[in-house]
């Protein structure tokens, strides 16, 4: 008598035809499967689609920290760079000073000509800050007509010295609106920064220096 012959089966057979179908997609391994066309196009363009809002976030976050007219950092722009700043000074145990100026006879000017000739002046004294310090060396629009300048690797003497540089090179610009010839000039105030400084203190500092300075100034120009 002839036994029957037993058919082995493996897993896969036991299981049914839809384990075995799923068994066979794995079989052939990751990345074998390819999304259709359409999905591909969708995922290109869902792609460009956000590199061009990151793009967009981007360009809007540095214009929120540029002054428009000036082309130099708002108050909100030079106030993150003095926080970096002061950060890093506190790690590596830096120096920096901080010069705050604020322009003289700005609000006479804009009554008498226009607000296009203070914005002139601004731009000149813009100008002249730019070309007074270092490119690693930052300036920034704090206000209307206060300006602020963040300067690294200096002593007390030097920043002071460089405050009575920008005063001078401010005080020697002149600017024509109709017949009349007129100066604006600068107050600077000095505020020495090291690991023990915060950037609130540090501004209030060299605010109140700025305004000791204006003080003298006019009593100098009386006397």
């Amino acid at each position: 008598m002839k036994k029957k012959r037993i058919k082995k089966v493996g897993p896969a057979a036991k299981r049914g035809p839809r384990y075995r179908r799923k068994a066979s997609s794995r079989a052939r391994g990751p990345g074998t499967a390819t999304a259709p066309a359409g999905a591909r196009q969708t995922i290109r363009r869902l792609k460009a689609e956000l590199a061009a809002a990151e793009a967009r976030i981007a360009e809007l976050t540095a214009t929120a920290e540029r002054d428009f007219l000036l082309d130099i950092f708002n108050r909100r722009g030079f106030a993150r760079e003095l926080h970096r700043s002061i950060a890093f000074i506190k790690r590596y145990d830096a120096t920096g000073a901080l010069v705050v100026l604020d322009v003289d006879r700005l609000k006479p000017i804009n009554d008498t000509f226009g607000h296009a000739a203070g914005d002139e002046v601004l731009k000149a004294v813009a100008r002249v800050l730019g070309e007074q310090v270092r490119s690693s060396d930052v300036i920034g629009r704090l206000g209307g007509d206060e300006f602020g300048v963040l300067l690294w690797h200096l002593s007390e003497t030097d920043a002071r010295a460089k405050a009575a540089a920008l005063e001078e090179a401010i005080d020697g610009l002149s600017f024509t609106f109709g017949d009349q010839t007129v100066r604006a000039g600068a107050s600077a105030g000095v505020a020495l920064l090291d690991k023990r400084v915060n950037p609130v203190r540090a501004l209030e500092e060299a605010d109140r220096a700025m305004y000791v300075r204006k003080a003298q100034r006019r009593h100098d120009v009386r006397a």
